[in-house]
């Protein structure tokens, strides 16, 4: 053979290699996804420069690679045209009735709600001004906290597990545990369609679906998963994804959060979080000798960890020496990197119900379904100084400056009630 033909050859080979791997990538994302999203920001430099809510901004952030370039000219073919989401058949709605006995042990309100239509334009000024407060501290210089200032690509791949990515409407979710996630988890399956039914079909009821496999990572499509599915390209498609999708988070007051935490991991029989964090903690900071070894036998003895030991837990360096927080405590700037990625939506629990219908508006999926239905009995922020009236002053200042970041970046003011007592 030839060198000329040869070389053709390879070309050719080549050519069809990028077309298949175009074909595959085309067929995993859509051609409808970046239609509902046209409006939102672009990826978040470093230090971004802030205006007021009022005269916000946002340009292209031109400084992509080749390859980069490339896939977004090329993804961006042919999607001027908006197109709500199909319907397929039935619209999907909450029910006034739950078969999971989860749900019905712990409570659901079921009251009807309105689409708020009347706070509309409130909603979006509320939106703006979280926006701004954390780009303004986002972009401070003279606020610092750990891994404020690293790039997207400095975040290693571990830490990029909260990110779920639904390709066929083109929206990211940071999940936050203790912050609503067990259902917004649920309604990301509905949209990707991740999950299979009894029947296998996919699910089309957010609370049909079992919270062992809510919980499931096998259920999610998530950012550092993605170097199975694109090896190399991994970071140039979550670039990609973080400049086109609408991204979103849900948040709460830290320390009511830490309080909902500990009573849901520590006051009920778990036995993963018993044997991984109970023992430890009842092993260094309590006088029992022998600690039993189930989570049944220490409920029923009394052997479970004081508020006060957990704080205690959090606080002591040890704890991060040996193995980093666990989700369910770790701050959300760990755990979502606030700083490093734009998020075109900023809820919070404490407006869970307003926030939740708003963003379904803007992302076109209200007529498809509501949000499910919030707990009744939800741990709320008049309970911080009975939880931590036994919590020694000087715990209570380190354990703020340990989540000041979260207070800080989310608009949650300083508990001054708690903190100067």
């Amino acid at each position: 053979m030839t060198k000329s033909r040869l070389f053709c050859l390879l070309v050719v080979l080549g050519s069809a290699f990028m077309v298949l791997f175009i074909i595959v990538y085309w067929d995993n994302v859509g051609t409808a996804n970046f239609n509902l999203h046209t409006a939102f920001s672009k990826s978040l430099p470093s230090h971004p420069s802030v205006e007021p809510p009022s005269s916000v901004s946002v340009t292209e952030n031109n400084g992509l690679s080749e390859v980069e370039r490339f896939l977004d000219g090329f993804l961006n073919f042919g999607t001027a045209k908006n197109e709500a989401p199909s319907t397929k058949g039935n619209k999907l709605a909450h029910r006034g009735k739950s078969n999971s006995f989860e749900e019905n042990v712990r409570g659901y309100d079921w009251s009807s709600r309105s689409k708020l239509e009347e706070g509309v334009l409130d909603q979006e000024l509320i939106q703006e001004e979280r926006k701004f407060n954390l780009r303004k501290f986002c972009g401070n210089s003279s606020f610092h906290f750990p891994t404020k200032d690293r790039d997207f690509d400095d975040i290693p791949n571990k830490e990029l597990d909260h990110l779920i990515v639904d390709d066929r409407h083109g929206i990211i979710y940071c999940y936050v545990p203790k912050v609503a996630c067990t259902n917004w988890k649920r309604v990301m399956i509905v949209l990707s369609e991740s999950l299979l039914d009894k029947k296998g079909a996919p699910y089309q009821d957010p609370l049909e679906i079992p919270r062992e496999d809510v919980h499931n990572t096998t259920s999610h499509l998530t950012f550092n998963k993605f170097w199975r599915r694109y090896g190399k390209f991994s970071r140039h498609m979550m670039k990609i994804k973080l400049k086109k999708y609408t991204k979103f988070i849900f948040v709460r007051d830290p320390f009511v959060r830490l309080i909902s935490a500990f009573r849901s991991k520590f006051e009920l029989e778990n036995q993963d979080f018993y044997k991984t964090f109970a023992i430890p903690i009842l092993t260094r900071y309590s006088n029992w000798t022998n600690v039993p070894t189930s989570a049944g036998e220490a409920i029923s003895s009394g052997a479970k960890p004081s508020f006060s030991q957990f704080i205690q837990y959090l606080l002591d360096a040890r704890t991060e020496e040996q193995r980093p927080f666990n989700e369910h405590w770790r701050q959300v700037y760990r755990l979502c990197h606030p700083c490093q990625i734009d998020y075109d939506f900023i809820g919070t629990l404490e407006t869970l119900d307003e926030d939740a219908s708003q963003l379904l508006r803007q992302l076109n999926l209200d007529s498809l379904f509501q949000f499910p239905p919030s707990y009744r009995n939800r741990t709320v922020s008049s309970w911080e100084e009975d939880w931590f009236s036994k919590i020694p002053l000087e715990w209570r200042q380190k354990l703020y400056k340990l989540y000041e970041p979260d207070f800080v970046l989310f608009g949650y003011p300083k508990p001054e009630n708690i903190l100067n007592v």
